[in-house]
């Protein structure tokens, strides 16, 4: 006889496995269901092993340029192999850490492919199969890289992100197809390691999801460190001349061509839903994502879908909020956390964060907006560190100065987004958000200033001259 639960998951990312552990929490018993690692592609195949490499590239590339500190370092280098011991223990770290919370809130692990069938029953095929029954099943088997239908993406030199981390050397060129978040973290790992990397974008800028201005300069320092940027640039597919793979793409309607020792397709994630329904148990899709309401329940009564299973932002951090939401409602609670507000960041040098919309989102839009803008090389802590490129943008509501949004590109701008975040959900005003002070020398002065700069004149800003 299969094992009842109030709670299945499967999934066990960090949609998955915080919506277990919260239900868990609530009292409710769970069970979760994961083939592989818990962390998902997070802490496995991507935020987490990527960071770790922009962290130990970018150390290299700060070591080599120490010396405006008046820091001397010779014989610089770096040892590939041990870059990649370093991902894997900090990985393994956190997945050894998400076993033990998920046992010690009472939550059922089994290991294995799970399948929703008929009348909310899930097979678990693993070593055995066996079937458990649920109260209310929580989806988030979450995604996989997107591959073009273009012709020479299955070529053996044609990575996605998940076999790049497989890479044992630093490739010495890398054409990467795509311009978004994982194209220029990706970038920035492997141009400070040596490699010549060239970026393919279709659209007509870099993070396209991103503020303009952001963009733009994102594209110039990038330039500056040897990264080659092509953008409005339309693939037309990939193909081999020995060991090298030459890449054919349009540009202002010129067919070009760029040489690499690999290429990387990163053009985005899709549903992962291979195995995850039996015949006749699907819900309602569209596009390969699973169609929800409002709070995240299929066509399916009592099966529930969240993160990268549904449309909507695709971030770890949004899956996790969503498992959350979804599992204190089946406990009866409000929600805790307000959805409508999912930072962006990009782990770049320097960093990017943007929360809310944009001065130009909120044009088209119709409403009238006043900003406030701070640029980061009259800060104190920038100057410090040298970090001075950058800054911070506020967009606020001009009648009734409520926060709409901010753009920030500088150091720790994914650490200070936080503060946007819970101004922007909770309706605050420039004026309320004023009034919490902020320590010297810190790098967060500068969302102060940028506060000041929309309520009137930053301190730390030249006035513009009157006319």
């Amino acid at each position: 006889m299969s094992e009842k639960f109030d709670v299945v998951v499967i999934g066990a990312g960090p949609g998955g496995y915080v919506a277990a552990i919260k239900s868990a929490k609530l009292g409710m018993k769970t069970a979760v269901i994961e083939e592989r690692e818990v962390g998902g592609t997070c802490l496995n195949r991507g935020c987490i092993p990527a960071k770790a490499m922009i962290h130990a590239s970018t150390l290299y590339r700060e070591i080599k340029e120490a010396d405006r500190f008046g820091i001397s370092a010779s014989d610089v280098t770096y040892d590939f192999e041990k870059i990649l011991e370093y991902k894997e223990q900090t990985t393994g770290q956190l997945v050894q850490g998400v076993e033990q919370l998920l046992q010690a809130n009472g939550v059922t692990r089994y290991y294995g492919k799970g399948t929703l069938f008929e009348g909310k029953k899930v097979k678990i095929t693993g070593n055995e199969e066996q079937f458990v029954e649920a109260e209310n099943v929580i989806l988030a088997s979450g995604s996989k890289p997107l591959i073009l239908p273009i012709r020479g993406m299955d070529l053996p030199r044609v990575l996605t992100s998940d076999e790049l981390f497989k890479l044992s050397e630093v490739p010495k060129s890398l054409v990467i197809i795509g311009g978004g978040v994982i194209s220029v973290e990706f970038a920035t790992v492997y141009s400070a390691l040596g490699s010549k990397v060239t970026i393919l974008e279709a659209m007509p800028r870099l993070v396209p999801n991103m503020d303009k201005e952001i963009a733009q300069n994102l594209k110039l320092i990038l330039k500056k460190r040897g990264v080659e940027s092509h953008t409005l640039a339309a693939v037309q597919g990939v193909h081999m001349e020995g060991d090298t793979c030459v890449c054919t793409f349009v540009e202002k309607e010129k067919e070009q061509t760029v040489e690499a020792e690999y290429v990387l397709c990163a053009v985005g994630r899709c549903p992962n839903t291979d195995g995850l329904f039996a015949e006749g148990a699907a819900p309602d899709m569209e596009r390969g994502r699973v169609l929800v309401n409002d709070k995240f329940e299929s066509s399916i009564p009592g099966v529930y879908a969240i993160g990268d299973l549904i449309f909507g932002a695709q971030l770890a951090h949004a899956a996790s909020a969503q498992g959350i939401v979804v599992a204190e409602q089946l406990a009866g609670k409000e929600p805790s956390v307000n959805l409508d507000v999912v930072p962006g960041c990009v782990y770049t040098d320097p960093e990017i964060a943007s929360a809310g919309i944009t001065e130009d989102a909120a044009k088209e839009q119709g409403i009238k907006v006043k900003t406030g803008k701070f640029i980061m090389s009259a800060n104190g802590k920038s100057l410090i560190t040298k970090e001075e490129r950058g800054f911070i943008k506020i967009v606020a509501d001009e009648e009734t100065d409520v926060i709409l949004g901010a753009q920030m590109m500088c150091a720790r701008a994914t650490d200070m987004i936080g503060e946007f975040v819970t101004a922007i959900a909770n309706k605050m005003t420039v004026a309320q958000l004023l009034k919490g002070m902020r320590a010297h020398p810190t790098y967060n002065e500068g969302i102060g200033e940028a506060l000041e700069e929309a309520e009137g004149g930053a301190i730390h800003v030249v006035p513009k001259k009157k006319k």
